[in-house]
């Protein structure tokens, strides 16, 4: 296996007295997506505030690169290559498409945000919006306010937003809550095409899109890792079953 682009190293945190992470280990290396399942409560947002940096751990350490980013601020791991989308990006109803998009290019370049001057307006920001649209499906709806794309077009859009900060690694934190069958079907075509060139961690409920997509899969429950392999062997793992997937019927994995 190649050398991972993120390692967690026993991650902790805890609220009062409750475990929320419970010494949580985990890597993910480039070209592959590494799914993170588990029951509600498990602790898989609060782990994904750990990674990003709007959550420090207790203990334990987030390394990216090969660079310990535990006590980096968000700004700087994104700057860094580490994006997160679907939680905290903020898509601006009123802004078009490729406005958004404009203005995760001008963040990233670290100008400041104009808002009586939209970023999409700048033509020096045009072609990288654009091409972000492009590959996501949506340049032919770029004119568009964000307020009138369907659903699944937003969650395209804000993993275009994503993919405009230049990421190495995407964690992304349930993209197809909320769509349909055919949104989500797209969806998981976007993500299987993505995974040549970025590393994805991918929180999701969908089993269906999990087994479909991912290389490797990590079981939560109650804040700690009780498994974690290829999704045959998840499948077949009676600890996983007990404490989360029961007697589901579980898709055969692509």
């Amino acid at each position: 296996m190649a050398e991972p682009l993120l390692e967690l190293r026993g991650l902790r945190k805890s609220f009062g007295g409750l475990a929320v992470t419970d010494d949580v280990s985990l890597t993910v290396v480039p070209g592959e997506i590494h799914a993170l399942i588990g029951p509600n409560g498990a602790g898989k947002t609060t782990l994904i505030h750990q990674i990003s940096g709007t959550l420090a751990p207790d203990a334990g350490a987030v390394i990216f690169a090969g660079r310990d980013v535990t006590r980096l601020p968000l700004a700087k791991r994104a700057r860094l290559g580490l994006a997160r989308s679907f939680q905290i990006t903020s898509i601006v109803p009123s802004f078009s498409a490729l406005e958004n998009v404009a203005l995760a290019v001008q963040a990233r370049r670290g100008s400041s945000f104009r808002f009586f001057r939209p970023a999409g307006r700048e033509a020096a920001l045009n072609d990288e919006a654009m091409a972000a649209l492009a590959e996501l499906g949506l340049d032919r709806r770029a004119g568009l306010p964000a307020a009138a794309l369907s659903h699944g077009e937003k969650r395209q859009l804000e993993l275009a937003i994503a993919l405009a900060m230049r990421p190495r690694l995407l964690l992304l934190d349930e993209p197809l809550a909320g769509t349909g069958a055919e949104e989500a079907e797209r969806l998981v075509r976007i993500l299987t095409a993505l995974k040549a060139r970025y590393a994805i961690l991918l929180v999701e409920h969908d089993m269906q899109a999990v087994f479909a997509l991912a290389d490797r899969i990590s079981v939560l429950a109650q804040g700690r890792v009780i498994a974690s392999g290829r999704p045959d062997e998840i499948r077949a793992d009676a600890a996983v079953r007990s404490a989360y997937l029961g007697d589901e019927d579980l898709p055969e994995a692509a």
